[in-house]
């Protein structure tokens, strides 16, 4: 009888060793990684379009990664997008791919997720070099050229226009990296085509916002002859602005990014011309990105993405 307890407790023994080697989840789920994907204000159309194209590509890859996707409400909230982050931190992410809304602000909270173990890559808008340098956090940036690309813009529009003409800019965010460069592109092909640029003014990123900005434009300017726009979505404002002035066609419009709302209007004419960055894209590239290092497969570089000229033929 002693002999028969001893063998069941030697079974049993050996049954909580095999019990405690096997891991806490399937081997297949504890190497698929979660990727976060945070954008900047779902309102705009291009991040919609950013969103889409994400669930599709987590859809045809569904074994390899678990993706989430959010954002803010509108293109300035930063402390929402803060807290997105630290979310994303506290729901164990192995990889947060963002799309900043402001190049400096974000830094300390994409830190603090470095630390914590998590793999930052940076989409659309380049975080600040001297803010990260600053914070020692190394980052990828996936993304393209923007002033390039509003360097193509401005040039398809500067010739139409005549030298010395009057234009005016409507930049994004100030403090956004992408806005800084779309703005630096926009006065590149204006100086290089000898126009005159009257006023540079931000429009938020919000299509309201640049209908009042120019509306103001239009009336302080009676010369003026077109407004850049840093985006599609000011773009739209600048062309109800226009038409409301009963200026449609006296000033010509250009914009950025080549959302769907904007390219009946290059068919008509109510705007010149975009650019086109493939914003569905876009997140992909930077998942592809973060995917690839994670499985050590690439390093922390940064990969310009394609910006292409959109306009009526």
């Amino acid at each position: 009888m002693k002999k028969q307890h001893l063998y069941l407790l030697a079974a049993l023994i050996g049954l909580a060793a095999l019990s405690a080697c096997k891991p806490a989840v399937p081997a297949d789920a504890a190497a698929k990684p979660r990727v976060a994907l945070v954008m900047k204000s779902l309102a705009n159309e291009f991040f919609q379009n950013m969103a889409e194209g994400a669930k599709k590509h987590e859809a045809a890859h569904a074994t390899d990664y678990e993706l989430i996707v959010n954002g803010i409400k509108n293109e300035t909230d930063l402390t929402e997008q803060v807290g997105l982050v630290e979310q994303m931190v506290a729901q164990g992410v192995q990889a947060i791919v963002i799309a900043p809304a402001d190049s400096k602000a974000l830094v300390p909270a994409l830190k603090r997720a470095k630390d914590a173990g998590v793999l930052v890559v940076n989409i659309d808008n380049k975080l600040d070099a001297d803010t990260l340098k600053q914070a020692n956090l190394p980052v990828s940036f996936v993304g393209p050229d923007n002033r390039e690309g509003a360097a193509k813009v401005g040039a398809a529009l500067a010739a139409k226009l005549k030298t010395g003409d009057q234009v005016a800019i409507l930049e994004g965010v100030p403090t956004a990296f992408n806005s800084q460069q779309r703005r630096a592109g926009f006065e590149d092909a204006m100086k290089q085509g000898g126009m005159k640029v009257v006023s540079v003014q931000s429009g938020q990123w919000e299509m309201d916002k640049a209908n009042t900005v120019a509306s103001s434009l239009v009336t302080e300017h009676a010369n003026l002859k077109a407004i850049l726009c840093a985006n599609d979505n000011m773009a739209l404002g600048a062309v109800a602005a226009v038409r409301a002035a009963g200026k449609t066609g006296q000033i010509l419009i250009v914009g950025f990014d080549n959302i769907s709302a904007i390219q009946p209007m290059i068919a008509d004419g109510r705007v010149l011309a975009t650019a086109d960055q493939h914003g569905d894209q876009l997140a992909v590239f930077g998942i592809e990105k973060a995917l690839a290092i994670l499985k050590g497969a690439a390093q922390l570089e940064d990969k310009k993405t394609p910006v292409d000229l959109i306009a009526k033929p």
